[in-house]
């Protein structure tokens, strides 16, 4: 069995191109069963980070709009 992040929030955030779910984008989850364990791994462990970042541009854009 393949270690996926994937916690069934598939949804594309349009800002940052990120699941809102899991942090990957589309490419990285189309190519997921075709990394490496170590390609996996090292994106898994980026994932926190960015998710993190997604949510605070989230927070702090005021909608986009002025």
């Amino acid at each position: 069995m393949i270690e996926s992040p994937c916690v069934d929030v598939c949804t594309i955030d349009p800002h940052t191109g990120l699941c809102e779910g899991c942090g990957r984008s589309l490419d990285e989850i189309a190519s997921w069963s075709g990394y490496t364990d170590a390609e996996r791994r090292r994106i898994m462990m980026s994932l926190p980070q960015r998710v993190d970042a997604a949510n605070g541009r989230r927070a702090g854009d005021g909608g986009g709009k002025r």
